[in-house]
C-alpha cells in the first residue's frame, strides 16, 4: 500500500455554491430597514454553516462592524480578522484566560458571570437581559438593584421569543427592554434579530443583530421579496440508470416507477445535512428533477428522464430556497442552514 502520511488533496463530490453578492445585498437591505440603528451580523455556528471567516470578510468589507458568535472558540477563529466580536454565551471560568486577551467582548448572562468579570477587572463587556424568553440573561430586577453597577457596558441586549410571529409578547418584551434605557452605563441597546427588524423602528434601538435573513432565510413575510438566496448545494452524479416500470428505488421501496424512468444517483445524503425529510418532496434543477424515494445517509435518487444528456460525473444543483424547503419538509430554515456539513467544499462566487 502507498504511503499517505503526507498531505493529500482530494476533490469533494459535494459543494456549496455561496453567492457573495446575495449575502452583501441581504445585509444592505437589513441595514436600510434598521433605519438609524447600526446593523451587525450573527456569525455563530460557523456563519450559520457557510463559513464564518469568509462571511465576516465579506460583511466587514461593506461596512458591518459588529459580529456575534456563541463561544470563545468561534471568537478565536475570527481574531486574525481584527473585527469587533461579542461572545453570546458569556464567560465561564474556563474562558477567562482567552477572554483576558481581549479578542472579543463577553455578553454576560448571569449574576455569576457578572461577578466573575468584575473580580477580574475584565474591562468592556456586553450584557444580556432576560425580558421574558427565560433562556439567557440577568433579570431586569437585578439590573434595577445595581447588579451591573461598575461595569463598562458597550451593549445592553435582550432577545425576542416570538419575533417571527404576530404575538403580543413582542410588545411586552420591547416595553420591558425600553424601560431599561438610561438605567445602566451601556453605550448602546440592542433587541432585534432578523425577524424583529421587520417589526418597526421601535424594535431597532441602537443596534440590530440579524442572522438567518443574512443567509437567505425568510423569517417573516415582509422579507419575501427582499432577501436573496445565498446557499445552493450541488452534488455529482455517481450513476445513471433506467428503472423499469414496476421497479422501486431506495430503502423501504417507497417509490415505484409507473413507467420506465431515468434515475441519477447523487453523492449527497442526510449525513451531509440534506435531510431525510426531503424524501419524496425535494427536487433539483428548479423543480424539474424530483427526489425519488428515501434520502439515504450518503445518496439521493432523482428523476432525470427530462434530461437526456445529464450523465455520471455531472454536477446537479439541488433546490434549496430556505423558505420553500422549510414548508416542504417541516424542517426549520435554521436547521436547513446550520446542518450543512463538512463534506461540502464551500465555493464563493
Amino acid at each position: 500500500m502507498g504511503d499517505y502520511r503526507g498531505a493529500v488533496t482530494v476533490a469533494s463530490p459535494l459543494r456549496l455554491r455561496l453567492d457573495r453578492s446575495a449575502l452583501s445585498d441581504n445585509w444592505r437591505a437589513l441595514d436600510r430597514l434598521a433605519g438609524g440603528a447600526a446593523c451587525g451580523a450573527a456569525v455563530k455556528a460557523d456563519g450559520y454553516g457557510l463559513g464564518a471567516v469568509e462571511v465576516v470578510r465579506t460583511l466587514a468589507g461593506i461596512g458591518c462592524r459588529d459580529f456575534f458568535v456563541a463561544t470563545w472558540a468561534e471568537a478565536a477563529a475570527l481574531a486574525p480578522l481584527g473585527v469587533t466580536v461579542s461572545v453570546l454565551h458569556g464567560v465561564r471560568e474556563e474562558d477567562m484566560a482567552v477572554a483576558a486577551g481581549g479578542i472579543a467582548r463577553p455578553v454576560l448572562n448571569t449574576d455569576a458571570q457578572v461577578a466573575r468579570w468584575k473580580a477580574a477587572s475584565g474591562g468592556a463587556c456586553d450584557v444580556m437581559v432576560d425580558t421574558g424568553m427565560n433562556r439567557l440573561g440577568v433579570s431586569p430586577e437585578a439590573v434595577a438593584g445595581g447588579l451591573l453597577d461598575g461595569l463598562a457596558i458597550e451593549t445592553l441586549m435582550s432577545h425576542l421569543a416570538c419575533a417571527d410571529e404576530d404575538s403580543a409578547m413582542n410588545e411586552r418584551q420591547r416595553a420591558a427592554f425600553a424601560g431599561l434605557v438610561g438605567k445602566t452605563s451601556a453605550r448602546r441597546m440592542s433587541l432585534a434579530n432578523s425577524a424583529a427588524v421587520a417589526l418597526g423602528a421601535g424594535y431597532a434601538f441602537d443596534l440590530v443583530r440579524p442572522g438567518l435573513a443574512l443567509y437567505g432565510g425568510v423569517p417573516r413575510p415582509e422579507f419575501a421579496d427582499i432577501i436573496r438566496q445565498v446557499v445552493t448545494p450541488e452534488a455529482q452524479i455517481l450513476q445513471r440508470r433506467c428503472v423499469a416500470a414496476g421497479e422501486t428505488v431506495g430503502y423501504n421501496a417507497t417509490w415505484t416507477a409507473s413507467a420506465p424512468t431515468e434515475v441519477a444517483i447523487l453523492n449527497i445524503g442526510y449525513a451531509d445535512g440534506y435531510r431525510r425529510a426531503f424524501s419524496g418532496v425535494g427536487s433539483a434543477g428548479g423543480g424539474a428533477l424530483p427526489v425519488l424515494g428515501r434520502v439515504s445517509m450518503d445518496l439521493v435518487a432523482i428523476d432525470v428522464t427530462s434530461r437526456a444528456v445529464i450523465a455520471e460525473g455531472d454536477w446537479v444543483p439541488l433546490d434549496y430556497d430556505l423558505a420553500t424547503a422549510s414548508i416542504a419538509t417541516g424542517v426549520s430554515q435554521y436547521e436547513l442552514l446550520t446542518g450543512l456539513r463538512e463534506r461540502f467544499e464551500r465555493s464563493w462566487f
